[in-house]
């Protein structure tokens, strides 16, 4: 009689067990948007950032999906209202703007430093910025940093190009070729990509993107984001991640790195 009770008592207890055991890790477990700064088409964005977040959910037990803006003046708004931001790859100036206004903690970056530069069509020689003045200029909205770094390229507000909006890069570099506009700005790293632009100018680099925590993710899921990103060249998922990317390993980095950098943002609307 004992051995049945025991092992008939034993099976509830066994579900039971399992039952708050899945009940625990769905209680942990969470969602995380993860934001990039909107330099490409959303869509793209989406794409090539689907290997990172899949390696976060993978490494960490919380679901990451990527979020992505059409534009930098939605991007802006979005950004001071705060709201469903979780963790942020993001260009220098905004990375220290939320530090200082949000309470963001910066968790790693992009390897090196990065700039912007203005490019021609390959028929276009422009040896000075000056020669641009009264020119159309392909640009990303302000308070990108293409469009503070070009506003910064022409201080004389009676001398300068007219500043033609559009929504990411590679549609400004499609506006310079097709001959709609003389000049545009883009990322450095870019410029590589396409054997048909000329550099003219390129802006002075800063520390290149960042990784921020919103204030509202806890401290053990940041800090576990952070530990998988480092080690990612030292597991098999992680160096998949980085091939699939097609970038360098992420460094460690911390809020002194990015400081300064929002004064970029003096001027600007909502500051």
């Amino acid at each position: 009689m004992r051995a049945f009770f025991s092992k008939t008592f034993r099976l509830p207890c066994l579900g039971l067990i399992i039952a708050i055991s899945a009940l625990s890790f769905s209680v942990r477990a969470a969602h995380y948007n993860f934001i990039v700064q909107p330099v490409l088409p959303a869509e793209q964005i989406r794409k090539n950032y689907q290997p990172l977040v899949d390696y976060l959910s993978q490494q960490t037990g919380h679901t990451f999906s990527v979020k992505a803006y059409r534009d930098f003046m939605v991007y802006w708004i979005r950004m001071q209202k705060g709201k469903d931001m979780d963790f942020v790859l993001d260009a220098a100036h905004f990375t220290d703007y939320r530090v200082k206004r949000k309470g963001y903690r910066v968790l790693a970056k992009f390897p090196d430093t990065v700039s912007f530069t203005v490019v021609t069509g390959e028929d276009s020689f422009v040896l000075d910025m000056e020669e641009l003045i009264g020119k159309r200029i392909a640009t990303m909205p302000s308070p990108g940093m293409g469009a503070v770094r070009l506003n910064e390229m022409f201080p004389n507000p009676v001398r300068l190009p007219i500043f033609v909006q559009v929504k990411d890069s590679l549609e400004a570099v499609d506006r310079v070729l097709a001959g709609e506009v003389d000049a545009a700005i883009i990322p450095s790293p870019l410029v590589g990509r396409f054997d048909q632009l000329n550099s003219v100018e390129s802006t002075e680099p800063v520390p290149h993107m960042g990784l921020s925590a919103s204030p509202d993710v806890p401290q053990d899921v940041a800090m576990a984001v952070k530990k998988a990103l480092l080690e990612a060249p030292d597991m098999p998922s992680g160096r998949k991640m980085l091939a699939a990317m097609k970038i360098e390993p992420f460094q460690d980095a911390n809020e002194k790195v990015y400081d300064g950098y929002a004064d970029l943002l003096q001027g600007v609307f909502g500051y």
